[in-house]
């Protein structure tokens, strides 16, 4: 079936709730003292904040935005013609090869990875909406190219923050007894145990901060973001970015972020990377310092001295204006200018980190 070429009105106005979660008033509930030791904590607030950064362009007022977002979505913001997926089966995801370190994007920031021999999820969203409800909000593209009853086993799943698009519930409280580890930043571990998961089962990491397990060292790392799942909450839980250390393979996962000068302190402590899962969508004029544009994205993968640049955050949600083909052409027109290796896969295509492989601009043509 073919998206409808704009998103309603309802819709829209989801999105633009998401994104006014950045401008919202800060809460006010008594700080906790696990999360008041971090040095990303503001006590005087009670919430996390990201580090100064005197080059940040300040968003719009929060009216000028809600203005952009009354009305049907602008032409090109939804494809038209079917996003191009690969369904994964079950089997041929036991037969990658176990010594080595693999990646499937699902759709968005979403991922499966089989790391040398076991299975990860990253940021996992099987919902149909990125939304607090289910009768609206952003709406899929493209359907997974795995049913969640198909997934193995996961050893881990590693959360950036609890935006609905990242940390979806409907897909939480089914993966609950199918994981064995949680990997997520200060206060998301709370998200997860209202949802069902164990607290046992959960790991909660400031920036910096490292853990191991099932042969993977896990390190959260710094980012530019906001947090919240209510306009009253804003910036009550911490947002991360990851590198995970696989062997001798080394992924770094931005999460959502906007540029910011600690790419090339990330590259310099944890690196070399292998493969760099950069965001690369939903950005716009209004609110520039919450998500990278496309020349930002290929800056930060440059800082971090990566050798593989996956893109993400795009393809699968309208949550922004720009076209949805828009964050992949111009990206891939800078690396192509600069000589940068760029992976774009298909949803569901494995990528197998160290592997020659030949990339498509799968999109082009695509209306």
């Amino acid at each position: 079936m073919r998206p409808a070429r704009h998103t309603s009105t309802a819709a829209r106005w989801m999105a633009c709730a998401a994104t006014l979660l950045a401008l919202a008033g800060p809460a006010r509930a008594a700080c906790d003292p696990a999360l008041a030791a971090s040095p990303q904590f503001s006590a005087a607030d009670c919430v996390f904040q990201n580090t100064a950064n005197p080059t940040a362009k300040p968003s719009q007022p929060a009216w000028k935005i809600w203005s952009r977002f009354i009305g049907p979505a602008p032409a090109g913001t939804t494809p038209i013609d079917a996003i191009p997926v690969r369904p994964l089966t079950r089997s041929a995801l036991d037969a990658l090869d176990t010594s080595a370190n693999h990646l499937v994007r699902l759709g968005h920031s979403s991922f499966l990875l089989k790391l040398q021999g076991r299975y990860w999820l990253i940021d996992p969203m099987f919902g149909d909406r990125a939304s607090p409800v289910s009768f609206a909000g952003p709406r899929r593209f493209h359907p997974p190219p795995l049913a969640l009853a198909d997934l193995p086993p996961i050893e881990g799943v590693v959360l950036s923050h609890d935006h609905y698009d990242h940390l979806d519930r409907p897909t939480i409280e089914f993966l609950i007894g199918r994981v064995q580890r949680y990997f997520v930043p200060l206060g998301v571990g709370a998200r997860l145990q209202a949802m069902g998961v164990p607290a046992q089962r959960i790991e909660e990491f400031d920036w910096w901060q490292r853990s191991s397990h099932a042969g993977v060292q896990i390190t959260a790392t710094p980012a530019q973001h906001f947090s919240g799942r209510t306009p009253f909450e804003r910036n009550s839980t911490l947002w991360a970015g990851w590198v995970l250390h696989s062997g001798d393979q080394r992924i770094f996962y931005s999460g959502d972020t906007g540029y910011f000068s600690g790419f090339r302190q990330i590259g310099e402590r944890l690196g070399p990377i292998d493969v760099a899962l950069l965001e690369n969508g939903a950005y716009d004029a209004y609110w520039p310092a919450m998500h990278m544009h496309p020349e930002e994205t290929v800056q930060a993968f440059q800082d971090l001295g990566a050798r593989l640049l996956y893109l993400v955050h795009n393809s699968t949600f309208n949550l922004a204006f720009h076209t949805w083909q828009d964050p992949l052409e111009r990206v891939a027109a800078l690396a192509r200018a600069k000589g940068l290796a760029l992976a774009t896969p298909e949803i569901g295509e494995v990528l197998t980190i160290g592997q020659p492989r030949t990339n498509v601009l799968w999109w082009q043509g695509l209306r």
